[in-house]
């Protein structure tokens, strides 16, 4: 060694651990001549190194640049050492303990290098369905506790062969320490049975093995559930109408669109426009489901996505998914495996009893899913990809929470109500749980207790404040509020629409100090200050609290929780509201949507309305979609699944030829300079076009036009007015993409820079991340809530 000699500790820190880190390291510690060692511990990798400086500097500067493709370093911090190098050359060492600060990465789709391993008939692992290294495979579904190592995963259960062994315990080899790490001689195995539970000979069917037995009894109309990495799938022919017709029958799901899975890219051209970056995130290590435009040369099953233009496709993500699908030329459905909104199954004898009777075959395997991990779901829109669903793939990889929070005290934030998720911060980074459903779901509110108690072991996370969305009736508010009263911890509430804008801040990484914004939320419902349901704001927001500066006119919701169920009650109070329902009768008394109108209980809805009961006040944008869907006639009488009215009502717009004009709609100010948009003008005109034939395609996109540009125009007024730099776009209502790409398009032109989601959810499913940014900023600040629970 040089005078300059020396050694120094290196903490690695980030998403480190199980994802071929540390024979990184050892190859690069050897090429640069250094000598040491590498372990896991509680906060990471710990790296010593011994050498000349510029050697130690090289290291480090190659670790940043060759960090594996799973891996996500987030810091390397140095300090120097004082004792002598140890003898010997360096060594990849046992992993310690210590405090839990490192990550959890998430379940990876097959790599290339096994996938190419997986169809070599001369490879010990030819058409293993559990093949895995280093780079893909099973991470947070097999995980029972941190480190990550093989006795903490559900893979505990299987010896290792010698040849798989000496392939782990090889730093030079690419499964060294690979944790499911397994072969056909000693992991996990594969088997199929029917619907009785008899196990099925795979040569019955001129098959070499189960796998390809399950493939060719799809090919014959066969249902099959089948156990996947984070859940079971419901797998049936795309293109067969029968096979797709009876899933729906016996799932109970009548209207949802369905997920498919095709062999590859070439497989979903026939059916699908795939755009560049859509084909990237098919291909990504996430492997999400990605919404693709319909259009090929080959359809599916009209019953595969009823009412759409789009279709949810992913490719396969596990060896298994890749057997099942080599010599498939057209897609499979591949929908979770449960009755309609219940929680996917992941236990083998879950599925015996819970899909008896919707599946004629069952591919399962004894590999225990310790975690239920549902695929993800993207959507490219303005532009860039933006999950729907961020579950498989994604979670629970941490997000850096913004400068200026990073040192707030640990906290959990619960969620909401739908689409729940739960949010952990702690050192300075926010771990999104993966979406857990809706606790309206006896099973998923099981399950999101399970969750809670998980992600806090996993983490060891010990919460000094709980953050709870203020709608008192909320199940995750009721557990909050509880908890927090058991442990006497402070209980933070943050309003719903207010945790929407901070969740799109903090996911652009918004700093603490960077001023305040223009929230636009957009939404179903979500309980406001005043008592009523807010969803369609416009706030002055930052972290530490908002002003309402414009919102859509209130109007009844006759039945409550009936009325988001049918959205004719939407169209009702919406014309009793702004042009009165005996004006629109003697108006417009032979249009078709008037005449069904009063064939249905109005006398019951006025009642309701005037007494004030069970019809709250809202100002919805997502019961407004609703009550403009009815009035077209889409859903009209009711909806099989949230927000299906307003989805297809965006379905329907794109059907119209571009460069309609808008409705408008009034802008109408109050004495303190707020603004309410009101839409009478646009029932007036809708109301019109309906009389004069025009069709329903034209007037969905008036519609979402006037709406785009009456959303803009109040926000540059009030942006100009507050002296506002920027807007901030959530809920989820932006997920679609007419109105969402139409607002940032006339924002930006205003000259305001526009935030839109991009890591998490613009729905509920990001609601937690801005919980936990809000009640950050808050516990800064002093504030530790009303009181302890």
């Amino acid at each position: 060694m040089t005078e300059r000699a020396g050694g120094e500790a290196i903490r690695a820190r980030g998403l480190v651990q199980g994802v071929g880190f540390r024979p990184t390291v050892w190859r690069l510690a050897e090429a640069c001549g250094l000598t040491g060692e590498v372990r896991n511990d509680g906060e990471g990798v710990l790296i010593r190194v011994w050498g000349d400086a510029l050697a130690r500097e090289r290291f480090c500067t190659e670790l940043r640049a060759q960090c594996p493709p799973l891996a996500r370093l987030d810091a390397l911090e140095r300090t120097a050492l004082a004792e002598a190098a140890p003898p010997g050359p360096f060594r990849i060492v046992a992993s310690g303990g210590g405090a839990v600060r490192t990550g959890v990465v998430p379940d990876a789709a097959t790599c290339p290098a096994c996938r190419r391993e997986l169809f070599d008939p001369t490879d010990r692992r030819w058409r293993y369905p559990f093949i895995n290294c280093t780079h893909c495979g099973p991470r947070l579904s097999i995980l029972e506790r941190i480190p990550y190592d093989r006795a903490n995963t559900s893979m505990a259960a299987f010896a290792m062969c010698p040849a798989c062994a000496a392939e782990y315990a090889d730093p030079a080899d690419r499964r060294f320490h690979a944790q499911p790490n397994a072969c056909g001689d000693c992991g996990p195995q594969v088997w199929l049975e029917d619907a009785d539970g008899q196990r099925v000979v795979p040569a019955a069917f001129g098959a070499i093995d189960t796998i390809e037995a399950a493939s060719r009894l799809l090919a014959r109309g066969a249902i099959v559930a089948l156990k996947g990495i984070g859940g079971f799938h419901l797998a049936c022919d795309a293109e067969d109408r029968d096979a797709v017709a009876r899933l729906r029958r016996r799932k109970g799901r009548y209207a949802k669109p369905f997920a498919l899975m095709a062999r590859d890219l070439t497989v979903i051209r026939r059916y699908a426009e795939v755009q560049d970056v859509e084909a990237e995130l098919l291909a990504s290590p996430a492997a999400p489901i990605v919404l693709l435009r319909a259009g090929g040369p080959q359809a599916v099953a009209g019953a595969v996505a009823p009412g759409q233009d789009t279709l949810g496709f992913m490719l396969p993500y596990s060896p298994l998914h890749h057997l099942l699908l080599a010599d498939w030329e057209r897609p499979l459905v591949m929908t979770s495996g449960n009755r309609a909104e219940e929680p996917q199954c992941i236990a083998n004898d879950e599925a015996t009893e819970r899909l008896a009777g919707l599946a004629d075959y069952r591919l399962l395997h004894d590999r225990a899913i310790v975690n239920r991990v549902d695929d993800s779901l993207v959507r490219v829109l303005d532009g860039a990809p933006q999950p729907l669903r961020r579950a498989r793939g994604y979670a629970p990889a941490p997000l850096p929470l913004p400068e200026g929070l990073a040192a707030a005290p640990p906290l959990l934030a619960l969620g909401g109500e739908l689409k729940v998720t739960l949010c952990l911060a702690q050192d300075g980074q926010a771990v999104l749980s993966q979406h857990l459903g809706d606790l309206e779901e006896a099973r998923t509110a099981r399950e999101y207790g399970r969750t809670i108690d998980l992600y806090r072991a996993l983490y060891r996370h010990e919460p000094t404040a709980l953050a709870v969305d203020a709608h008192p009736g909320y199940r995750s508010t009721l557990i909050g509020r509880a908890w927090a009263a058991r442990a006497g911890l402070p209980v933070l509430t943050v309003q719903h629409h207010h945790a929407h804008i901070a969740s799109v801040l903090a996911d652009n990484g918004w700093p603490l100090a960077g001023g305040r914004v223009l929230g636009i939320a957009l939404d179903g419902l979500g309980y406001g200050p005043d008592g009523s349901l807010w969803g369609g704001e416009l706030l002055v927001a930052d972290y530490l609290g908002f002003e309402r500066v414009a919102w859509l006119a209130p109007v009844a919701l006759p039945g409550g929780e009936r009325a988001v169920r049918e959205p004719w009650r939407n169209t009702y109070a919406q014309l009793r509201a702004h042009l009165g329902w005996d004006q629109v009768r003697a108006t417009h008394p032979d249009l078709e949507l008037v005449r069904w109108l009063s064939a249905q209980p109005l006398a019951v809805c006025d009642r309701m309305i005037e007494r004030g009961l069970n019809a709250p006040p809202t100002s919805s944008c997502g019961r407004l979609f609703d009550a403009v869907a009815g009035a077209v006639g889409l859903c009209r009488e009711g909806i099989g699944y949230e927000g299906q009215a307003a989805i297809e009502l965006e379905v329907l717009a794109g059907r119209a030829v571009a460069g309609e004009p808008g409705y408008d709609f009034a802008l109408v100010e109050d004495e303190r300079g707020r603004l309410v948009m009101d839409p009478a003008p646009m029932w007036q005109a809708l109301l019109a076009d309906l009389a004069a034939a025009v069709t329903p395609p034209v007037i969905a996109a008036r519609f979402h036009r006037g709406l785009a540009e009456t959303i803009v125009a109040a926000a540059t007024r009030l942006a100009s007015r507050h002296g506002l730099a920027a807007a901030a776009l959530s809920g989820g209502v932006f997920q679609n993409r007419r109105l969402l790409e139409a607002v940032a398009a006339g924002l930006r032109e205003a000259g305001l820079r526009v935030l839109v989601h991009r890591q998490v959810p613009a729905n509920d499913g990001g609601l937690s991340l801005g919980q936990a940014a809000v009640a950050a900023a808050r516990l800064l600040a002093g504030d530790t809530g009303a009181g302890r629970a």
